[in-house]
C-alpha cells in the first residue's frame, strides 16, 4: 500500500519510464489538425538543422510521440518532406511582390528594391536558407520546381519590366533571351548568398541587407541595358 500511496502523490517524483508515457500520450489530445501543424513546423526547424537525411524517429522523439502516430499524419517522409516545402517555400511566397514588380506609377528601380527588401526578409533565414541548400545536395527535386515558379513569377516579370523601361520589344514579341535571364539570375544570386554567407559559412554581413540590396539593384541596372534586344527599326 505504501508504494501505491507515494506514485499517486503529487510531491513524489515520477520514474523516467512514466514521465516518457505521459510525453507520448500528451500530444494525443491535441486537436487533429492542430497536431498535424506542429509536426510540421517541428520538421521544417528539424530538417533544417539536420538536413533532409535526419531520421523521422529522431523528429517524433523531439515533438515527444511516437514514429507510428508520426506517420498516422504523414505516411512517409516523403510526404513530410512535400509538407515543409509547401510551408516554406511555396506558402511564404507573396503574391504581392508580383504586382510590387509590374506597379508601372513607381520607378522601376524603387520598385526592384521594394520587392528584393520584402523578398529578403522571407528568405534570408535560417530555416530558408538552410532548407535550400540541403534539398539541393539531396538531388530531391524541390529546388528546380521552386526556381520554376521563381522564373514565372519574378524573373520573366522582372525582364518585361526593364524592356517596358528602356523601350525595348516586349517578351511576347521577342521571348526573354539567355543573357537576360542570366543577368536577372545574377542579381537574385548575388542576394540569396548574403544567407549563406550568414547561415552556411557563419559570416556575418559588416552592413545592413537593405543598403546591399539598394546597391545591388543600382548596379544591375547600370548594367543590364547593353545586353536587351535592340529597339525595332522605324
Amino acid at each position: 500500500m505504501l508504494k501505491s500511496h507515494q506514485s499517486e502523490d503529487p510531491g513524489v517524483k515520477q520514474p523516467s519510464k512514466a514521465r516518457a508515457r505521459a510525453q507520448i500520450r500528451e500530444p494525443q489530445r491535441l486537436d487533429p489538425s492542430e497536431r498535424e501543424s506542429i509536426i510540421a513546423r517541428e520538421a521544417v526547424s528539424f530538417f533544417a538543422e539536420h538536413g533532409f537525411g535526419g531520421q523521422t524517429r529522431e523528429l517524433a522523439k523531439r515533438l515527444g510521440i511516437t514514429q507510428p502516430l508520426l506517420y498516422r499524419y504523414f505516411p512517409s517522409k516523403e510526404a513530410l518532406i512535400e509538407r515543409v516545402y509547401q510551408e516554406v517555400f511555396v506558402g511564404r511566397w507573396k503574391p504581392s511582390w508580383e504586382k510590387i514588380i509590374t506597379d508601372r506609377s513607381v520607378p522601376l528601380k524603387a520598385r526592384l528594391i521594394h520587392f528584393y527588401r520584402e523578398y529578403a526578409e522571407v528568405i534570408l533565414t535560417y530555416e530558408w536558407i538552410r532548407l535550400f541548400m540541403f534539398a539541393g545536395l539531396r538531388d530531391l527535386g524541390l529546388n528546380a520546381r521552386y526556381l520554376k515558379m521563381l522564373r514565372e513569377r519574378a524573373f520573366e516579370r522582372v525582364i518585361e519590366e526593364i524592356r517596358t523601361e528602356y523601350g525595348r520589344p516586349s517578351t511576347d514579341e521577342v521571348p526573354a533571351t539567355v543573357l537576360e535571364i542570366e543577368m536577372v539570375w545574377g542579381l537574385h544570386a548575388a542576394i540569396f548568398y548574403l544567407g549563406v554567407r550568414k547561415f552556411i559559412y557563419s559570416m556575418p554581413l559588416e552592413t545592413d541587407v537593405n543598403s546591399i540590396i539598394d546597391a545591388k539593384v543600382t548596379t544591375f541596372l547600370s548594367g543590364v541595358r547593353s545586353i536587351l534586344p535592340a529597339k525595332a527599326a522605324g
